[in-house]
Order: C-alpha cells, then structure tokens, then sequence
C-alpha cells in the first residue's frame, strides 16, 4: 500500500464499503480468514459482517472451508452461537453476518480481571456444556473451543467461529499431513488421529478452557506449540488454581481417551450437583464501559477474533493456519539443550504434521524486504565492530530475583533490581560496583551528563552515581513532579501545574523553567541523542481524534516545531528530521497504522496494518518501524516504500519492546528467553533458554534487550543478566 499523503487513517484500501445490503462502518477486529465489520440492517438490527480477505477468495479449497463455516453456524441455534443472519458465499468477496453480541472473549477478561471466581467459573463451564450440547446435537463439532471464540454476553458464554468444524458424519476429511485447531485447546486425537475427531474432542477443549478461566493460563503451558503437543498426548494436566469441587469434572474432561470423556449431558447433570455458588452475576465487567463512545467497537469480535493477538496469553497463536516455520532447528536446539531424546522425536514429529492451522514458533505472513540500513539509533541500539562476544551470565545479587533492567553508557552496562543498582563490565559480566538503593526502579538507569542516575519508586528520589564508583555525586527529591525524562544532559521535569523544569545531568543545577504552550502536561518522550523532547496530547474521539505534537529543545526549554495531526498518535522514534508515531484505533486501544511526520518539510505519510495489533511497542531504525503486539504478532513496515516488509507470529504470549540492528530484531519474552528474527524476512534465527529460576511463575515485568557494539544484552526474571553475540544468534 502506498503511503497516504494526510489523507487519514481510514480503512484498508481492500476493504469494501458494502457487504450486500449492508454498510460496513467499522472494523470490529481482523484474523487469518477475513474482516469483522460492525454494520447495521435497514431494520437498525446490529451486526457483525464478517468479509473474506480478497487473496483468499480467490482460492477455490478456501471457499468451500468458508461454505462449511456458514452451514456449520446456520444448523446451530442462536441461543448459545451469534445467529447467521445472512451470507453470500459466491460473491466476490465472500461475507457472512450475524447478529451483534456485546461483550469481550473469555481471553480477554481473563487477560484484563485475572481468573474467574469459582461461582463465574461454574457458570461458564455450564453454559459451555450447554452450547456444546446445541452444538453436538445439530450434528457439528466444533475443533476450535479456546478461550477466543468464547464471547462472554450478558445472558451467557456464546461460542463463535465455526471456519474449521465439521459434520459428524462428513466425508470432508483433514487432508493426510495436515492437522487444525490450537495446540493448547486440542485433544490428543487431534495430533494422534486427526481423521477420527469427534464430540469428545470438543468436551477436552472445554476442560482447557475452564482451566484457563481458573487460572490465566492452560492445563498444559509451554511458549512451544511442539512441546505443548507432547504434553497434551502424554502428560497429566496441571489443576492447580481449579477449584477443589470443579477439579474432578474438568479432569474427566481432560482424559487422553475420548471414551473416558463424559459427554456434554453428562456434564451438565454433574454440574447441577457441584456444591458451588451459582453466580447470576453478568460476565462483562464494568470498568469495560469506561471512555467507550462508540458502542460497535466494545467488541473485540463478533466472528473471528484471531490476527490482533491471543490476548488470552496461550503459547500457540491464535490464528487460522499457517505453515510452521523454522521448526526443525528449533526441536534440535531443544535437544541440544538436554531436553529427553523421546520429546525431541515427538516434536519433530509434530514439524512434520502441523502445517495447516496449528501455528509453528514463527510464522511468515509478508513478503521479505532488504535490511534496514542507517537512520538514528537510540541508546538501545548502537552497533559497531566487534569481535565475536563469549557468552556469559552473571547475577548482580545472588540472593535476589526479579528481571534487571539495563541500559549502557560510560562504557558499562548499568543495571537496576529492587533495592540495588550495578555496573557490569559488557566483555564478560564482572560486576565491578554495586549501589544499594531504597524502594524499587521501575526504569533501567540513565548515564546523563557523564553520571549513572536511577530514581526509585519509593521516595521518589533521584541519585547521580560516579560511573566509575558508583558513589553518590548528587540527588535531588522529586516528589513534586508527575513526570520525569532525561534527554541528552538534561532531566526533564514536569510538575502538577504543567511547568517543565530543565536540570542538568552533570551538576543537578536548574537550567529553565517555564511551560510548554499549548500542551496542559508535558509528559516528554525522547529517542536517544540529542534530539528534541517530544509531548504528545490527544483530543476527541474515533475518526475525530487529533494529536498535538510539540517538539522542545532540552537545553533551552525553546519550542523547535509544533505540530497538528490526524488520529490518536503516539511517537515511537525519531530518524533524521521524521518523527515517527502508532495510531491507535477502537476503544482497546489497538495500532492500527503507522504515520511518518517530516518536520522539515511539513509532510506526514501514513500506512494502515492490514491486520490491527493489540497494545503494539515499537522500534524505528531508519525509515523501518518493528512491531510487537501483545500475543508476538511482529511486523516490519518500510515507511519509505509505503508496504508492510513481513509479519510473524512468534507464539509468545507478550514480548518487550523490540529492538533491531541491520541484520536481527530481538526481543525478550516473559520465562527470560532472548529472540532474534531476521529482519530481512522475519525467520526467527535464535532464541536463549528461559531464564525463571526456582519459580514457574512468568513475571510481567519484561526488559528492553540491549544491542551496542555487536553485542546483546538482557535480563531475566531469576535476577541473571547476561550477553550473547548479536551476530550468530543460530549458537545462542
């Protein structure tokens, strides 16, 4: 897609205005088979259109796949499914509408209220038992029950999304070699026999998903879809965190033979028995309503909710299909990190037969590009010759966990945990001073003004440390300012009232104060270098949204450009003159596009995702912007050539924020691994062991890699740093 010249943020070009009679207004959400469109009958009836992506329709095997979906949806009734409500099937671009149901997927209010309580939990698994039930009945198994497909409406759980169910007694067999479905969510006759599932498979999915609901994640969890295929066939299911008088039911649903499985009636007399409350509360939780205008884009999706991300933090991806990729190197690292011989034959095994729509670690969806070349990098990103680096590992403070955050200057990589921060020499990871400080850092240290400075939670107070020493040259109490952000050598603050004070990093000393005009609250971002801050402010809504962006030199407090733009924009980077923004769309804040402004010029050029991401971080290395949304969606977009580069799905739940050189894009994940990507087509090239330590708990604080001098470097939930080299990551 070429770029847009100030024209908005509007609809992918592809898209139609119309499906049949009806008007699509908004995107709803967007996944591997087509578009879900909220839209409106002449009756004022709300719907969900969903319309096939235009390169599917072409594919002969794909429309009958989405034929089958609307038959399957149709012999359903709607007291458990949105109703079909019409569909054309052979038109040019094939849709089908149903009826509009309010309210987020199971994944989602997991994702955003943590696990269900036992009196929800009960009601969910009974109304999932009855719309099994509805849907058995009708002659249909379902193959995909995940927490995705599972609307939570005010009157109930509604299953959606029938693109790959079958008949019971189809001839319309899974092609030899090819296996469907969600690995987490799949029975183990899915990946044994994959021509013989029946309405057992759907009643173990059930299982998962309360187990899910119970406790954020699944009865069997790996960030590997390989090594979640083995534990499925093989292993017994984790029940930790299921309520004592729900863990028998959702344990006779998990058993590895279909026979053993009580059937969806079964279920639902068994339910009537368990000594729970009955919790008549609705599903949808209020804080859902909060700052939502527009009513049509409450729902994530109606239909399909698959590309914008897993929210639901599953190990697998959440999309249609996709070829597994790079999946063979992957099982013998596995192996070579001394992982049992036996699962390493099964999960090659399982390279060999997932191909369809079970996704592999890495999944291409684009096209390849070239390598990004030059453009401005950032404090995180600093490349240059160096000789081949040994890996090392080391831990700041043996005695405590929780993932260091790291930046470099002065020559070292400097690192702050709770309570300590510490410098450690890059070559080899010698710590050569620790500092103790009060409270917790959110925030890796800054080196400003030839200092280490690291401000704590706690206090709020701000200490500038020797970098040779670590001793304490200077501090300031910071408790009167909302905001704080050095750039270049200069702190920036901004107090209660919008006044911004300049302090220069050397001495502490005040070098400005006065407000920025036209910003309310100067919260600055800055892009390494010393380059302008920059403050961002959104006002309105929806199509009317528009960004203020003011540029302030640090070092004099003197506005260099302000500027007016379409759409909720939030900068990501700066190279050269450009700065480089996200824009955000629909009431979760989802990145929809990308918008390159040209100060010097005064020209902006936008480009809109073909597929939205959810809650997306973002890296720009020259005229290329890297991102990652929430469920490992990556994407490569040249804003240059105006095109999306290449998309992956990387299989992991959340990432940090990404960072690229030339050749690679990293990125670490939440169990401490390290990934790198080929930045020229998107291949994943390496990945570190996971790092957790004594705990299986997955921490949410994730660290920004650190790339500078060939080198990369991370931290990981047990308190270890550690670096690898950035140029062979196939030996991490």
């Amino acid at each position: 897609m070429a770029p847009q010249r100030d024209t908005g943020s509007g609809a992918e070009a592809e898209l139609p205005e119309y499906a049949g009679q009806y008007r699509l207004e908004s995107c709803l959400g967007s996944g591997g088979m087509g578009v879900v469109h909220l839209a409106t009958s002449t009756s004022g009836l709300r719907l969900a259109v969903k319309v096939v992506h235009a390169e599917f329709a072409k594919d002969p095997e794909f429309r009958g796949r989405f034929r089958q979906e609307v038959a399957a949806a149709r012999q359903v009734s709607g007291a458990f499914t949105a109703p079909v409500v019409d569909a054309d099937t052979d038109s040019a671009r094939p849709w089908m509408a149903t009826l509009f149901i309010p309210g987020p997927t199971l994944a989602e209010h997991v994702k955003r209220n943590g696990p269900m309580p036992p009196g929800q939990l009960r009601r969910l698994m009974a109304g999932l038992a009855e719309a099994l039930r509805d849907i058995h009945r009708a002659g249909v198994v379902h193959r995909d029950l995940k927490p995705s497909n599972v609307l939570l409406a005010e009157d109930g759980p509604k299953v959606i999304d029938f693109g790959i169910s079958r008949p019971k007694d189809s001839e319309l067999r899974t092609e030899t070699g090819k296996l469907i479905g969600t690995p987490p969510f799949m029975a183990p006759e899915q990946f044994r026999r994959p021509r013989e599932v029946g309405p057992a498979a759907d009643i173990f999915a059930l299982g998962s998903v309360t187990v899910h609901a119970a406790t954020g994640r699944g009865p069997f969890d790996s960030d590997s879809p390989y090594v979640v295929a083995y534990q499925v066939v093989h292993d017994e299911p984790d029940l930790t965190g299921v309520p004592e008088n729900l863990a028998p039911l959702v344990r006779d649903c998990l058993a590895k033979e279909p026979e053993d499985r009580p059937t969806a009636d079964d279920l639902m007399h068994r339910l009537r028995s368990v000594a729970a409350s009955y919790d008549t509360q609705a599903f949808i939780p209020a804080q859902r309503e909060q700052g939502s205008g527009a009513g049509g884009e409450r729902a994530r999706d109606a239909l399909a909710e698959k590309g914008a991300a897993g929210p639901d933090g599953t190990a697998a991806g959440e999309g249609d299909g996709g070829a597994a990729d790079s999946g063979s190197a992957d099982a013998a690292r596995q192996g070579e990190r001394g992982r049992p011989r036996r699962r390493v034959l099964v999960v090659a095994t399982a390279l060999v037969l997932v191909v369809g729509g079970v996704l592999g670690s890495v999944r291409l969806l684009g096209d390849g590009g070239d390598a990004a070349r030059g453009g401005a990098a950032t404090p995180r990103a600093t490349v240059a010759a160096a000789p081949a680096l040994e890996p090392w590992a080391t831990k700041p403070a043996p005695k405590k966990a929780g993932a260091p955050q790291c930046s470099y200057g002065a020559g070292k990589l400097v690192c702050a945990q709770p309570g300590l921060v510490s410098a450690l020499d890059p070559a080899d990871g010698r710590v050569l001073w620790r500092h103790p400080v009060s409270g917790d850092t959110s925030e890796p240290p800054v080196v400003s003004g030839g200092l280490v400075h690291v401000s704590t939670d706690a206090g709020g107070r701000s200490q500038a440390l020797d970098p040779a020493t670590g001793e304490v040259r200077w501090e300031r109490d910071l408790t009167a300012y909302g905001s704080r952000r050095f750039v270049g050598g200069v702190l920036l603050l901004t107090s209660a009232d919008g006044t911004v004070t300049g302090l220069d990093g050397a001495t502490g000393d005040t070098l400005w104060s006065r407000a920025v005009p036209g910003q309310r609250e100067a919260y600055f971002t800055s892009f390494g270098g010393d380059g302008p801050a920059y403050v961002a402010s959104v006002t309105g809504e929806g199509e009317g949204a528009r960004t203020r962006v003011t540029a302030v030199d640090p070092e004099t407090g003197d506005v260099v450009w302000d500027a007016r733009l379409g759409g909720a924009l939030k900068p990501v980077g700066a190279s050269g003159d450009a700065l480089f923004l996200v824009a955000s769309g629909g009431v979760y804040g989802d990145t929809v596009g990308v918008v390159r402004y040209d100060a010097e010029a005064g020209t902006t050029d936008r480009f809109t995702l073909p597929v939205r991401l959810e809650q997306a971080l973002a890296f720009v290395r020259g005229d290329r912007v890297h991102l990652l949304g929430i469920g490992g969606s990556l994407v490569a977009v040249d804003m240059k050539a105006g095109r999306q580069l290449w998309r992956a799905e990387t299989g992991v739940a959340q990432g940090s924020a990404p960072v690229a050189d030339e050749r690679y894009v990293y990125f670490t994940t939440a169990d401490g691994r390290l990934l790198a990507l080929d930045a020229r087509k998107g291949r994943l090239t390496g990945e570190t062991p996971p790092r957790l330590g004594d705990t299986d708990r997955v921490v949410a604080a994730l660290t920004t890699p650190v790339v500078v001098e060939g080198r990369v470097f991370a931290g990981a939930p047990d308190g270890t740093v550690f670096g690898v080299d950035a140029g062979a990551p196939a030996g991490w």
